[in-house]
């Protein structure tokens, strides 16, 4: 599957705002978006004023790119959530949410989603007490996430755990840290994501 694989810093200063990509570096004063809020590019801090289009498009990519989707994969998501009831831009929002790759970062076992996608692809998780390393896995509510016995001992996981106790964790998660696990409790509700993404200009985009 493609990937990106460069400068991830430059992505936030393109979208304007922290999508913590970089794990605890975006938690402390190394963070390159602090010391760097303008736009990346020759023309240091110009910014042009976007059109509609513009606009909505620039909130696609910051959405998508928080997630660490291409754009293959993003709209199929997208796509989905429109075959959903509800309202489509929240649908778009609880599907993504509800990844597993995601759902491992925001239980605090990887300190980022990339990290967390690397850790599911190589099989140190299991859903209700079976092996999963599909990153795209969408998780219903009273799915248990656990970590396998054997990758218990593992320091990233043990580490991203600890410094996941200083950062705030969605409502709808609950975790049992002595025992590696996190259960799903609920269906994501809007303010109990925590994104500044405006979904309703991505609606407007792919409604055209």
């Amino acid at each position: 599957m493609a990937k990106y694989n460069g400068a991830v810093c430059k992505i936030c200063r393109r979208e304007e705002g922290k999508l913590f990509l970089k794990g605890d570096r975006c938690y402390s004063d190394k963070c390159s978006y602090d010391k760097r809020e303008y736009a990346p590019g020759e023309h240091k801090g110009a910014r042009r004023k976007l059109s509609e289009y513009g606009e909505q498009l620039r909130e696609k990519q910051k959405l998508k790119r928080t997630y660490g989707l291409m754009e293959r994969q993003f709209k199929k998501t997208y796509r989905n959530s429109e075959k959903m009831k509800g309202i489509t831009g929240e649908n778009l929002l609880s599907l993504l949410e509800r990844r597993l790759d995601n759902a491992v970062y925001a239980f605090g076992f990887a300190n980022s989603r990339k990290l967390a996608r690397l850790l599911v692809a190589h099989g140190h998780f299991m859903i209700n007490g079976k092996k999963v390393n599909i990153p795209s896995y969408v998780l219903k509510p009273g799915d248990e996430v656990i970590v396998r016995d054997k990758s218990r001992k593992c320091d990233i996981i043990n580490i991203s755990l600890e410094s996941s106790l200083r950062k705030t964790r969605p409502g709808y998660l609950e975790l049992d840290k002595d025992a590696y696990k996190g259960v799903i409790k609920n269906i994501p509700e809007r303010d109990e994501i925590i994104s500044t993404a405006n979904e309703k200009l991505i609606v407007e985009l792919y409604s055209k």
